[in-house]
Order: structure tokens, then C-alpha cells, then sequence
């Protein structure tokens, strides 16, 4: 199979138009489609539903965009870093976090690298636990940005000096926003809202002493600004880490922190034995500097 051919594919997957897709690629529809049909000849299975107005994946149309996409992204990273190789330090570094204050940190490396290298560029991707893991495993992501108790398997790492804790999110005139912390008995039988992320990893069992199953749960959410706005609402109590959100006095919204402490730390990881390209390894020296504890 041949990238060129890949890259055929992939327009013509995301446009869902075989004349649209020819145009964007600059080659002729009839050539366009020949070079898609010997390609489902190549792999043996069909991957386009046909008709007058649109073409749509099949199901194994679909694992194979998400591959491509994902060898595309590599591939543009390749060229990235061998092009800034000749350049000097210059080029893109890619990192996957979740939402977490800790990225403050990120941002002052950022910053600081900057001032002797302005050729190179940061690019911040939000994402949770598994997708990192994922993006970071198949090489489209230099970095990782992980928040849980304890450091990672199977990763090198640097524990950033921060932590999280996790609290309720509630309206100042809710019951609980007069008491300073919030046990578990405090939300038993209240609606919860809980990050997806969380929930997947049972981050708050333990805590609770009870499976999810048992809580009171009526949504999730995988970013903390949507979830917020359900709770001005009132429609239920959110379970999230602190300072995620600017809670001004001119703010409805209040947090407070959970009892016993349920604490969280950061870390920013990368594969192991990975070899970093220029812009990456400043990067990485920096975010090393300013931290206190490195593996």
C-alpha cells in the first residue's frame, strides 16, 4: 500500500465526495476512483458505500481511516522534525494533558524556552487518560501529561510540582456551600456529575466506599467548563479538581474540598528510550529544571 494512495483515501473519506476529493487532490476523478478500487482490490474488502450524492465508509472503511490518520500524523511529524534537523532548534512538540492547574507549569517552560528558541512551537491537545497512553504509544505525541495518585508504568516520567485535589463543584446557595469540606455521606442519594475519565478508572471508589453503580450518577462530562454550567443550572453536584475554574466573587458557583483529602499528582511523561527531536529535548530539559523530582 502506498502513502500516496493512503493519502487518496483519506481525502475521499473525509469529504464523502469522490468530484470533491479529486479537485482537492488535483487529479481526475476517474483516476481518483481507480486508484480506490485497486486499492479495495489490494486489501480485500470493500471500503466505500457508493451512490449519486455521497461516498461512505464501510466498517472496515473506517478502521482504516483511523489509521490513516493516525500514519498521516506520524508521517507529517517525520518530515517536522527531519526538516527542523537541518534548520537547527527549531519545529513542533505535541502534548497530550487533561484539565489540571499543573499545566501552569507547561506553560512557564513554554514561555521560558521561547525567549532563545521562537521557532519552537507547542501544541497542547486535550485528551484523557487513555488517549495520551494511545497517542503517546503510536508516536504522535512527543509528551503526556498524566494526573492520578501514583507515577506510571511503563514511562519514563518528571512528577511536576503540583497537585491536585478533588472537590465539589455546587451554587453558593446550595445546602452543602456553608460547610468548609464534604464528606461522602454529605452526597448520598444527590445527583452527581463525574468526569468520564474518572469514572473509567474508578478514581473516586475507594473515596466513596461505594461502586459507581451505587452513586447516584445522572451525567458525565469530559470537560470541566460544560459541566460547570450544568451546575449553575442546579441540575447536579459536580466531583472535580480545584482551580480549574475562575471562581470570583462575582461567580455562583463555589468549591469545597472533599474529606478525608483525595489528592492527585502530575506527571509528565514519554515514552522510554525515546529520542527526542531538538525542539522536544529543550523541552524536555526545561520542564525537568523545574521540577523536583525526575525517574
Amino acid at each position: 500500500m502506498e502513502f500516496r494512495v493512503l493519502k487518496y483515501f483519506l481525502v475521499t473519506a473525509q469529504t464523502e465526495n469522490i468530484s470533491r476529493a479529486a479537485t482537492d487532490l488535483n487529479i481526475s476523478q476517474p483516476a481518483l476512483s481507480r486508484q480506490l478500487m485497486n486499492l479495495e482490490e489490494e486489501l480485500g474488502v470493500k471500503l466505500f458505500f457508493r451512490n449519486k450524492r455521497r461516498t461512505t465508509l464501510t466498517e472496515a472503511g473506517y478502521l482504516l481511516k483511523k489509521r490513516a490518520e493516525e500514519i498521516n500524523s506520524l508521517m507529517e511529524k517525520t518530515v517536522d522534525e527531519l526538516s527542523n534537523a537541518r534548520e537547527g532548534i527549531s519545529g513542533n512538540v505535541r502534548i497530550g494533558c487533561g484539565e489540571t492547574a499543573g499545566m501552569q507549569i507547561i506553560a512557564r517552560a513554554i514561555r521560558e524556552i521561547r525567549k532563545d528558541f521562537p521557532l519552537v512551537h507547542c501544541h497542547l491537545y486535550s485528551m484523557d487518560y487513555s488517549g495520551v497512553k494511545e497517542k503517546l504509544d503510536k508516536g504522535t505525541l512527543d509528551f503526556g501529561v498524566l494526573i492520578q495518585p501514583n507515577p506510571p508504568k511503563n514511562y519514563s516520567y518528571v512528577e511536576l510540582l503540583h497537585k491536585d485535589i478533588w472537590g465539589v463543584l455546587m451554587r453558593k446557595d446550595s445546602p452543602l456551600a456553608a460547610q468548609d469540606k464534604i464528606c461522602a455521606a454529605d452526597l448520598d442519594g444527590l445527583p452527581l456529575i463525574i468526569s468520564q475519565q474518572a469514572l473509567n478508572k474508578k478514581e473516586l471508589e475507594n473515596w466513596f466506599g461505594k461502586k459507581s453503580d451505587e452513586l447516584n450518577i445522572i451525567a458525565t462530562y469530559t470537560l470541566i467548563y460544560n459541566a460547570s454550567l450544568m451546575a449553575e443550572e442546579g441540575i447536579g453536584y459536580v466531583l472535580t479538581l480545584d482551580k480549574l475554574l475562575n471562581l470570583d466573587e462575582n461567580s455562583n458557583l463555589t468549591f469545597k474540598p472533599l474529606s478525608p483529602p483525595n489528592i492527585f499528582r502530575n506527571f509528565f511523561i514519554w515514552k522510554k528510550n525515546q529520542l527526542f527531536s531538538n525542539a522536544a529535548s529543550i523541552l524536555h530539559e526545561k520542564i525537568t529544571a523545574l521540577s523536583d523530582y525526575r525517574r
